[in-house]
């Protein structure tokens, strides 16, 4: 599984009528030709539009050219993302080979409640952002938090470099269910590569149950 920042394709812009591409449209394409030619899945952000209305969107492309879409829940209205792009109501959850996977977008990340919803059906969450360098403890903090309150791998896809005016550290990681960072890499575009064992979230939780402690 191979994964990108939010917004990939144009970096976090507020010029969603121009950006915003239909289902179907150019970035979609070339995900699958890079999927079903590489034999890989590919989560990606991509400003689209759907009935008038830009969102942004997470794609998660398989090997077969199939796409699954996920929108931010979560419009980050501190930069104005609310005025324009639509927010979406449903999280999901994707089995990509075994694997449940539930993806979210940036600002998503500081609502604890969608992630602890999702928790018992999710093996590993995936997290794309645009985060900004001066807030990069609080990136590194909430994704190590939302691994261990979750008892799942978080894998947090930063960005690197300026754009917009704003710095971007990157900081991605991939954090195991009982919080401790697998790898990281900080301000330079990097691969990093972990595996992932849905095993090893059902035996730490079997061992810790607090899942099954809460009070609903």
């Amino acid at each position: 599984d191979v994964c990108s920042s939010d917004l990939f394709c144009c970096g976090f812009s507020m010029n969603a009528a121009a950006l915003a591409q239909p289902e179907g449209g150019e970035t979609e394409r070339f995900l699958k030709e890079v999927a079903e030619g590489l034999g890989i899945w590919i989560l990606a952000g991509v400003p689209e539009r759907r009935q008038g209305q830009a969102l942004n969107n997470a794609l998660l492309v398989s090997p077969e050219g199939v796409i699954h879409r996920f929108t931010k829940l979560h419009p980050f209205s501190f930069a104005g993302e609310h005025r324009h792009y639509g927010r979406g109501d449903t999280c999901c959850t994707w089995d990509v080979e075994g694997v449940r996977i539930t993806p979210f977008i940036c600002y998503d990340l500081r609502f604890p409640e969608e992630f602890r919803q999702t928790a018992e059906q999710t093996d590993v969450f995936v997290v794309i952002a645009n985060w900004p360098e001066a807030r990069r403890l609080h990136w590194s903090t909430l994704l190590r938090a939302r691994a261990i309150e979750n008892i799942a791998y978080v894998l947090g896809v930063n960005r690197v470099g300026e754009g917009g005016g704003l710095q971007y550290a990157g900081d991605s990681a991939a954090i195991e269910p009982r919080g401790e960072v697998l790898a990281s890499a900080a301000a330079q575009e990097a691969v990093l590569l972990v595996e992932v064992d849905p095993a090893r979230v059902a035996s730490v939780r079997a061992a810790f149950p607090a899942l099954s402690d809460r009070r609903r």
